[in-house]
């Protein structure tokens, strides 16, 4: 028992440690009050290093519940652990309990729990990132450079893609007949999602609002209060 609920804190330590943060700062750039450190680490930094942060936040989550799978711990400690990474990069204790959506490594943690439930994660991420940055990328107007950097307004389809994305996991849990747990951790983490989109920055939001039910419906679907 001890072990499981030493590797469920380790797993929530691992989430937490702000590498995308620490990135920024080797570069001499602050990233705390972002609204979003990976965009900002890509337009601010690099392409390297923003890659590098996507990267390390999707695989971060795939390791520890790999791991802890490999090991052929009781699924509920493999659960735990996939739960715990998550809490962690959403709720930082090295960022004072600030923290990411963790959309990323909710994406990594859902994959290793379940990869037969792939597709139904995968299609409507790839259809959000399509929809926007595709068009973005032929533009012939710009050069490589420029339209690799992405600027412009904030993506729409790329947050609604991910709240489909994490709202089909469970659905895809139970078509591929996971174990029910594993459906339940879907749902969790769909629920965490949902959660982090609503609360994070709220109240600064709310004093400011004119129509409260609009920023929350805007923070649900895209992921900011004003679009």
């Amino acid at each position: 028992m001890w072990a499981d609920a030493l590797l469920i804190l380790g797993a929530y330590l691992l989430g937490a440690f702000p590498a995308v943060y620490l990135l920024g700062r080797l570069r001499g750039v602050d990233l705390s009050q972002e609204e979003d450190m990976h965009i900002s680490l890509w337009r601010q930094v690099g392409r390297r290093e923003g890659f590098i942060g996507i990267a390390w936040d999707i695989v971060k989550g795939g390791i520890a519940v790999g791991l802890v799978r490999a090991f052929d711990y009781d699924w509920g400690t493999v659960v735990g652990v996939g739960l715990a990474v998550i809490v962690g990069r959403m709720w930082s204790i090295f960022l004072g309990l600030r923290g990411e959506k963790a959309n990323t490594t909710s994406l990594g943690v859902a994959i290793a729990l379940a990869y037969q439930a792939t597709a139904f994660i995968l299609v409507p991420i790839l259809v959000g990132v399509g929809i926007r940055t595709l068009p973005r990328l032929l533009d012939s107007r710009q050069s490589a450079n420029e339209r690799l950097k992405f600027g412009g307004p904030p993506s729409l389809s790329l947050p609604l893609g991910m709240l489909a994305a994490f709202a089909l996991f469970p659905v895809g849990c139970w078509y591929t007949d996971q174990k029910g747990l594993t459906t339940v951790a879907g749902i969790v983490i769909f629920a965490l999602i949902v959660a982090k989109r609503l609360t994070a920055g709220l109240r600064e939001d709310l004093k400011t609002a004119t129509n409260k039910t609009s920023v929350l419906f805007n923070r649900m679907l895209f992921d900011r209060s004003y679009l």
